[in-house]
């Protein structure tokens, strides 16, 4: 998921264009950064836990060629609509009105605070290698430990305390070099006979069909993509607007090519079977089997100090995005209020009071790593969905074209990136769907209100069904979950 290493500056006056201003070398790091962090560490369980080899390679090339279609969007629009510099939740909202740009906002968020609980319970799950007693970051000490390290973070970032270079590079650093080392080391002790064995994984019967199989792929591949958005998200302190194009897709071939490898060779030292059954972060445990102990060590000491560095870059983020929002009248103004030191400190408090309440969920309902980035892969869906659709919406109607230039590639990028999106929804499944739901739906309150604010109506006819729908879907997922019909978490 989305881990980024930027050093977002204070909103002060005196600051100078120049030292806000990112080129392409550090718009590329930005991307990669933003994709490069607890996910990776895990694809080897998470790929393997419901395919095999066959299914895994299928579900790669759908990945590479729907988020290919999403670089491309971003591409296109970074270019098309320069004005518009708030990221995803923005083309939404200048391509769907206002209550779609809300719902893309409010996905966005959800998506970054749960991602930001998933960080802490795989935080403790990997520290439970040097102590037992934190066991898959659900136990109750985990859960002290996580709260813990959330609100030293929140009274960190309150002082207006910023990630330092040399902190950036090491957590950097830790991230990715241990994943080339990975890389290198596993090729090297790669076994054909392995990877072969049970190739298209139908002898395990509990895997399913191979299309089932591949479907099961989808949102773990989603969620290790989630921050391909990061340079346009930032595009306004590009240096040059055609290097946020560059930097996405230099970021995503890299980390494409990264992601694809980790899994894919991991079947080569471990059968499916036993990939399914290791305890996360799995890339320690195929470590572990081609070099011992000390392998298993490196990796879970990385992913502790490269997602205690993310969660500290994607709190600020997190609270970042409803303050955007409430300052340009998508939410409610309280949102965008600040400190005296240019926090976001009202979005910052309401942000990690939600973190703080699904880390006490996870207790309770012994919520895994997994089932948390399977929640905030499917709420990340509506921003990318129409993101995809506005650009296809442009190039239908020619609005950023000039007279005579080709529309078709842009065309093709936006009709597959929504295609894709809306397969992901399908993948995602009605526990997962329901859930977004609950989330969402509690979101038209403070549409309502910001609405109201602005003096504006609400809602106009087709938004007030949409917003009907949901509550309605909302309320039969509550319903569903507390009958046990569908599992929450």
């Amino acid at each position: 998921m989305a881990t980024t290493d930027l050093d977002i500056p204070m909103r002060e006056e005196s600051a100078s264009p120049a030292t806000t201003k990112l080129r392409l070398g550090s718009l590329t790091a930005l991307v990669i950064g933003s994709m490069v962090g607890s996910g990776v560490f895990s694809l080897p369980q998470n790929m393997a836990a419901g395919a095999g080899p066959l299914a895994i390679l299928i579900g790669w090339t759908v990945t590479a060629a729907g988020m290919l279609a999403l670089v491309f969007v971003y591409q296109s629009l970074a270019v098309r609509r320069p004005e518009l510099d708030a990221g995803p939740y923005a083309y939404a909202k200048a391509g769907f009105g206002p209550f779609i740009g809300f719902n893309s906002a409010w996905g966005y968020w959800i998506s970054a605070w749960v991602g930001n609980v998933s960080y802490a319970v795989i935080v403790f799950s990997a520290l439970s290698y040097f102590f037992p007693a934190f066991g898959d970051g659900n136990t109750w000490q985990a859960v002290l430990g996580a709260s813990i390290l959330l609100w030293i973070i929140h009274f960190l970032v309150l002082a207006g305390i910023r990630q330092a270079a040399i902190v950036n590079t090491v957590v950097t650093i830790a991230k990715i070099a241990p994943v080339v080392l990975f890389v290198g080391v596993v090729a090297v002790a790669f076994k054909l006979s392995v990877w072969s064995l049970d190739f298209t994984g139908l002898g395990n019967a509990s895997l399913g069909t191979i299309a089932a199989q591949v479907k099961s792929t989808m949102l773990v591949t989603l969620w290790v993509f989630i921050g391909i958005e990061g340079a346009s998200v930032f595009s306004a302190r590009a240096e040059r607007r055609k290097d946020i194009a560059t930097a996405t897709v230099l970021g995503f071939f890299t980390c494409l090519a990264l992601y694809a490898l980790v899994s894919l060779l991991s079947l080569g030292i471990l059968s499916q079977p036993e990939l399914a059954a290791l305890k996360n972060p799995s890339m320690a445990g195929v470590l572990e089997a081609v070099v011992g102990p000390w392998g298993a060590v490196l990796i879970n000491l990385a992913l502790v100090v490269s997602v205690v560095g993310a969660f500290l870059s994607w709190t600020l983020l997190a609270a970042e995005i409803p303050h955007v929002a409430g300052k340009d009248g998508t939410m409610p103004k309280f949102f965008g209020h600040e400190s005296e030191r240019g926090v976001p400190s009202t979005s910052l408090l309401i942000t990690n009071l939600l973190v703080q309440a699904f880390l006490v969920i996870t207790l309770f309902a012994q919520s895994t790593y997994q089932a948390l980035f399977y929640i905030a892969s499917a709420a990340i869906l509506v921003p990318y969905i129409f993101s995809g659709a506005f650009a296809a919406k442009l190039a239908l109607t020619g609005e950023s074209y000039q007279s005579g230039e080709s529309r078709t590639g842009p065309l093709v990028a936006g009709v597959l990136a929504t295609i894709y999106g809306l397969w992901l929804v399908y993948a995602a499944g009605p526990a997962y769907l329901f859930m977004c739901a609950i989330l969402y739906a509690p979101g038209i309150i403070f549409y309502v209100w910001a609405r109201r604010e602005a003096n504006q109506r609400a809602f106009h006819p087709v938004e007030a069904v949409i917003a009907v729908a949901l509550v309605a879907v909302a309320i039969l997922a509550v319903y569903e979950m507390w009958t046990g019909a569908v599992s929450a978490l």
